[in-house]
């Protein structure tokens, strides 16, 4: 009966018979499951179908069904800065046809929005307030990009992912009511747009208080910026990224990203460098936009409770978001009521100390121990017949990220004594948490002398990125730190470009071969960082053919350019060859602390989460 309520109260979503499929969908999963005729559960969801008419809807309505139709709208366009002069219309008039189409125009200018722009911070920044409004008592919608195991990851209702039968439910409504309209001139949406455009319509259909939306890319020309009436505007610290489409210096970029200001609407940013600052001031100008800066937040106003989400420059992240939920709160009157209990008036509500101190943002400065080495789910004690495998997952890629990465990565391996939180595992067997969004400490604990710690880095990136700038500001912070890296390891993606898949889909066994010439390219600028000059790399060297525990041993002494070893650096021809080998390597050496930073792509990332998810 709940899921009849359920479906009762969004078949708004849907055209009458789209319902109907869905509903006899939902039946055949009952029979399947259980065996059961479900005649009596409710007048409206009675339905009788042939065993024919079951397996199309079964076949027509699965979850991996609209991972197909969603990777059909993946397009091999590149992207450019300028728009499409031979189409008919813009990327925004189209957008505003689709929402004309969905029939949600109206609900989307009654929504109350927080639209939120930037290079680096944007997902932590919305995180933190969707947490601070949800403690605060409302209703939330989160929508975020990019997912990293499955694409509901983008779809958070009151901070949980949506389910699979709600996510089933709005897409195929969208899918339907957009596909009965494509034309010529109006074609199916590309994928980022269709997912804003889902977003838009699960925010609406379920009544949330709040909506918070991350932009894509940019903010002028990106999909979101069909929201015409937000309630309050953000935007985070700006750096070079995507400058194939945003413009090669900081002013061009500021004008996008400022693209998301509307009239007399407030605005909020961080502090910022005048040549951005500048451009924000003049666009705010224009439009009459109330643009305040937002100090980042201190240690004294957090009172003793920590982020959740680790790292210094997560400050700068919390002074944003603290800004526009307090921006937020006084359009609908409710600051004032909120600080009734608080004792003076620069104090956080504890609403927003909770939410500060209970966000989670998957891949961004993550810890997660590795508990597949036959540990039972328990934290190493000296006496363990194996040694640690830790993953700091960090998906940063633009050179500013980079460097926050670098300074969290060393802060936290530096840290004498902390253990990380077993992120999968089903057993809650730790008591305490602390700040780096998966990792407790606990100060009683004596180091194992005889432990040997080796710190690795996991890494790939896409080619329009420039490792000749990010590696070396990486090497440089964590060596200054004394977070030297023994050893590197590149590796090609699991994920594709083009093509959407399920959390629950199977990672490959033998994953078909790909040219590693982007991957050599990569070792080849790390070995010239190490050595300080150019090393010949051969291109048919691969950790086949090298013995584990030599590569992980051997200094720089050992180094054989010649027959393509490389005391410094591997490449391996898949990820989870790599995840194997660094198992392995723990698993038969006791005293072993492999300390395992993977950065470079949020791609690798996911794929790296999901290996270990399995």
């Amino acid at each position: 009966m709940n899921r009849v309520t359920w479906e009762n109260r969004h078949s708004c979503c849907l055209s009458a018979s789209d319902v109907t499929g869905l509903k006899a969908f939902r039946s055949l999963q009952k029979i399947q499951q259980k065996g059961l005729q479900y005649a009596n559960m409710s007048s409206q969801t009675v339905i009788t179908v042939n065993s024919s008419s079951m397996q199309e809807c079964h076949s027509s309505f699965t979850y991996e069904a609209a991972m197909e139709a969603l990777s059909s709208l993946i397009t091999r366009k590149k992207r450019e800065r300028n728009m499409n002069t031979d189409a008919k219309y813009t990327k925004l008039e189209r957008m505003s046809m689709y929402v004309q189409i969905l029939g949600i125009k109206e609900q989307i200018a009654g929504l109350n929005i927080i639209h939120v722009a930037g290079t680096k911070g944007k997902g932590s920044t919305c995180t933190f307030c969707e947490a601070i409004l949800r403690e605060s008592g409302f209703r939330t919608g989160l929508f975020t990009s990019p997912h990293l195991i499955d694409v509901k990851e983008r779809f958070r209702l009151n901070g949980l992912e949506i389910s699979e039968e709600q996510f089933l439910l709005f897409f195929w409504g969208c899918w339907n009511q957009l596909k009965d309209k494509v034309t010529e001139d109006l074609p199916m949406p590309p994928l980022f747009q269709f997912l804003t455009l889902l977003g838009l319509k699960i925010f609406v259909s379920e009544k949330v208080d709040v909506a918070i939306i991350e932009v894509g890319i940019g903010g002028k020309y990106d999909s979101t910026n069909v929201i015409q009436d937000p309630v309050v505007c953000g935007i985070t610290s700006l750096g070079f990224d995507h400058t194939e489409i945003l413009g090669d210096t900081l002013g061009k970029i500021a004008w996008h990203k400022a693209g998301i200001f509307k009239p007399k609407v407030p605005a909020f940013t961080v502090p910022q460098l005048p040549e951005a600052m500048v451009v924000f001031k003049q666009r705010a100008h224009e439009l009459e936009v109330p643009l305040q800066v937002a100090a980042p937040l201190t240690y004294k106003k957090l009172n003793g409770v920590k982020l959740s989400l680790s790292g210094d420059h997560q400050l700068v992240n919390a002074g944003l978001a603290i800004s526009l939920c307090k921006s937020w709160l006084n359009s609908t009157g409710k600051w004032e009521k909120l600080l009734k209990n608080d004792i003076a008036d620069n104090s956080l509500p504890e609403a927003f100390l909770r939410g500060l101190s209970t966000a989670h943002l998957s891949g961004r400065a993550q810890i997660v121990h590795d508990f597949s080495l036959g540990l039972n789910n328990q934290i190493k004690t000296d006496e363990s017949c194996h040694g640690e495998l830790i993953f700091y997952l960090d998906g940063a890629h633009s050179p500013e990220s980079m460097d926050a990465c670098a300074k969290w990565f060393a802060n936290v391996v530096n840290e004498k004594i902390h253990r990380p939180l077993p992120f999968f595992s089903k057993t809650k067997i730790i008591k305490e948490s602390c700040s780096s969004n998966g990792c407790i400490q606990q100060s009683n604990e004596k180091e194992n002398s005889k432990t040997i710690s080796k710190r690795i880095l996991l890494f790939n990136c896409m080619e329009v990125r420039d490792p000749e700038i990010i590696l070396p500001r990486l090497v440089d912070i964590c060596a200054s730190s004394g977070s030297d890296f023994s050893k590197a390891i590149f590796v090609p993606s699991i994920s594709t470009y083009s093509k959407v898949t399920s959390g629950n889909s199977d990672i490959p066994i033998n994953i078909p071969a790909k040219d590693l010439a982007w991957q050599f390219n990569l070792q080849r600028v790390w070995e010239r960082i190490i050595h300080g000059k150019d090393v010949g790399i051969n291109k048919n060297s691969t950790m086949e053919i090298m013995p584990p525990t030599e590569f992980l041993y051997d200094d720089v002494s050992h180094c054989r350019p010649d027959i393509g070893k490389f005391s410094c650096s591997a490449v391996f021809p898949s990820l989870p060859m790599a995840v194997s080998f660094l198992r392995n390597s723990a698993r038969d050496n006791p005293s072993l602390r492999l300390q395992v930073l993977v950065t470079g792509s949020l791609h690798l990332v996911g794929d790296v989460l999901k290996l270990l998810r399995r």
